[in-house]
């Protein structure tokens, strides 16, 4: 369930962000939430890591490709740069 948040903003303000929202056909309500929640996913490095790695293993699972694999191209990377690779 949502909860109530109460701010203080200047009356100029207000008005000036409630002609905005109308044009836009939001509430006021409706833009701070927007607000908030893009401040937040800006900066929630975890939760954006975290999506990070979900996205990665999505696309590694429909390609088929295994922790077996990954390993092996792991290992495959450091041999060639400790040969003086990459």
């Amino acid at each position: 369930m949502a909860t109530q948040m109460i701010i203080r903003i200047e009356p100029k303000v207000k008005n000036r962000l409630n002609k905005l929202a109308r044009s836009e056909g939001k509430t006021i309500s409706q833009v701070v939430r927007e607000l908030i929640e893009d401040y937040i996913k800006e900066r929630d490095i975890a939760a954006y890591i975290d999506d990070l790695w979900n996205r990665i293993g999505e696309k590694l699972k429909a390609k088929r490709v295994r922790p077996s694999d990954i390993d092996g191209a792991i290992e495959a990377v450091r041999k060639n740069k400790d040969e003086g690779g990459y």
